[in-house]
């Protein structure tokens, strides 16, 4: 883990190596001005000279400035350096989630990955920047303090030097409680987060239902949870430095009493004596801070292993070494013995799937909601990759062509509509980034939004807000298929595009729909089969399974699912909902 971290570090070893100089300077310098404390006491104080007193009053000032030059130095050099790390580390981290298949999402909720992001890039940018400078400042602090102290005593120097072990014991104690207690805590805050996510994106209906005090309670309960783990965090804390100072305190305490004996006896001077305990006292204060810095360094070791966890993530649907551009769709999309599951232990959600799309043609997908209609698109796009049996694009398995290019002839117009807190002019250029104004005036044309847009208070510079929520249900749909047609897709997937819209917005969203299918091949799914009964093929689904195909008129005719299913909305009560209570059993 660290050799990890500290590659990330060697793009600015030259920043590194400048501020370790600043560092043995500001050591260097505080072992002087312990020094100076001989000098003070025997030449000043007990030989009474004025010139040396002139020249020391002169000297530590100097020191000081010099000193304090170094450390501003050192402090600016390891900051940059830290925040250097961070950044492209959280870059690498972004890209990556970029990279990750569909699957790691559906493991990993939105809390937790922000959390990753958050707050535990703040934890390890914490590390980086402060932690290498009181390490290696305090390590030549303690090295530059101990050469003074057998300069000035060698026997009590040793006596000194024993006790720096026993100082190290409780900071390892304590530094593997911190690591365990530091990876529950982000944890943690990885649930904090998920639940702030869940409840802001979902506040209409936390309201409608009058759930406030639940989610008030449900937050306290894991805010009161994050504040437990945190305090035994800051126990662990408040013990380290206690110990370290009474260890510090004991040994200084054998030095005095030892030392001041020899000075009675004359053994050595008192100048020499007090610099000794000066030094033998700041030797024991950067010790201090390395177990101050272990906790941090506990903290960000945790931080590290969660991050590096998802840069270590290999992604399930993989380019193909040498896969080459899809061009063009020019015949027919073909799922030859197609079986898959979202997770290895659980029953296949699509199970020997075989049906062809000819170029050109409308194939609608209906049936009970996990029947797995919405998993036969993901799987077109390559979202996820099939357990078993392949999809062929004009006989070419997809596995062969690069993702941009596959995903790059498809559009898709979904029932959950994602927008983004942009532009309405950025929003719909979201398909061709590089549109020109009139391609994307043209798009919005065709989708049957320019009027609304143009009343908007900025046009098509209006924001919409986050996931477009200063528009409504129909207006949002509509900017959706102007982005699918500014991509000019030769396959379009429209998944359920209509059913979460009253009827006015259902009529404007399906002329716009009709304009967008034109000229192209379309793979609709749809509870309401009132949209799929002009399908040049309409493919029912049952549990991950064909259960029929034909056209409206031949499905009617042979009975089945399909007929039970149209019966229940055109001829029972009309109640859409009740479609995901009957199966292909109940319909024979």
């Amino acid at each position: 883990m660290y050799r990890r971290l500290l590659a990330y570090v060697k793009p600015y070893k030259l920043r590194f190596v400048e501020s370790m100089i600043c560092m043995v300077f500001v050591a260097a310098l505080t072992a002087l001005s312990m020094y100076i404390l001989k000098d003070v006491v025997d030449k000043v104080l007990i030989e009474k000279n004025t010139k040396i007193l002139f020249w020391i009053c002169l000297i530590v000032p100097l020191i000081y400035i010099f000193k304090g030059l170094f450390a501003y130095g050192q402090t600016y050099l390891m900051g940059y350096i830290g925040q250097k790390v961070v950044l492209n580390i959280r870059n690498q981290l972004y890209e990556q989630l970029q990279r990750l298949s569909l699957d790691f999402y559906s493991k990993n909720s939105t809390g937790e990955i922000m959390s990753r992001l958050t707050n535990d890039i703040y934890a390890l940018r914490e590390a980086i920047a402060r932690v290498p400078a009181v390490i290696i400042r305090d390590g030549f602090t303690v090295m530059f303090l101990t050469g003074l102290l057998f300069y000035l005593h060698w026997k009590f120097a040793l006596i000194t030097i024993f006790l720096f072990p026993l100082a190290s014991i409780p900071i390892v104690k304590f530094g593997r409680k911190l690591r365990r207690v530091g990876r529950q805590g982000q944890k943690k805050m990885g649930d904090i987060y998920a639940i702030l996510q869940e409840t802001v994106t979902g506040v209409k209906i936390v309201k409608a239902f009058n759930m406030e005090k639940y989610e008030i309670k449900k937050f306290g309960q894991e805010n009161r949870n994050f504040f437990n783990i945190i305090m035994r965090s800051m126990r662990v804390e408040a013990l380290t430095s206690p110990v370290m100072e009474l260890l510090g305190a004991m040994g200084v305490s054998f030095v005095v009493w030892y030392g001041g004996s020899d000075v009675i006896r004359g053994l050595w001077t008192a100048g020499a004596f007090f610099a000794f305990v000066g030094a033998a006292f700041s030797t024991y204060n950067p010790i201090k801070n390395f177990s101050k810095m272990n906790n941090k360094i506990q903290q960000a070791m945790a931080a590290a292993e969660r991050i590096f966890q998802i840069l270590d993530t290999k992604t399930t649907v993989i380019e193909k070494e040498g896969a080459y551009p899809l061009t063009s769709f020019g015949k027919e999309v073909v799922y030859k013995d197609l079986s898959f599951g979202y997770n290895p232990s659980e029953e296949y959600v699509l199970k020997d799937i075989n049906f062809s799309v000819k170029k050109g043609q409308i194939v609608a997908f209906v049936g009970p909601s996990g029947a797995g209609k919405t998993s036969i698109v993901n799987l077109l796009l390559r979202f996820y990759d099939a357990d078993t049996g392949n999809i062929f694009i004009d006989g070419d398995n997809i596995k062969n062509f690069t993702l941009n290019s596959l995903r790059k002839i498809v559009g898709i117009v979904t029932q959950e509509t994602i927008l983004f807190n942009d532009t309405v002019k950025n929003n719909i250029a979201y398909g061709n980034m590089d549109a020109s104004e009139e391609e994307i005036i043209h798009a919005a044309k065709t989708a049957e939004a320019h009027d609304f847009i143009t009343q908007l208070p900025k046009g098509y510079d209006t924001g919409i807000g986050e996931m477009g929520v200063r528009l409504s249900g129909g207006q949002k749909q509509r900017i959706a298929i102007a982005r699918a047609i500014i991509r000019n897709p030769s396959l379009l997937v429209l998944d359920e595009a209509t059913s979460s819209l009253d009827t006015e917005s259902e009529l404007l969203v399906q002329d716009a729909l009709e304009h967008l299918m034109q000229n192209r091949t379309v793979l609709v799914i749809a509870h309401r089969l009132s949209t799929v009964r002009k399908a040049d093929k309409i493919v029912v689904m049952d549990k991950g399974k064909i259960v029929q195909e034909g056209k409206h008129e031949e499905l009617i005719t042979k009975g089945g699912l399909y007929k039970k299913l149209y019966e229940l909305q055109f001829i029972g009560s009309g109640n859409e909902d009740r479609l995901s209570d009957f199966s292909l059993a109940e319909a024979k």
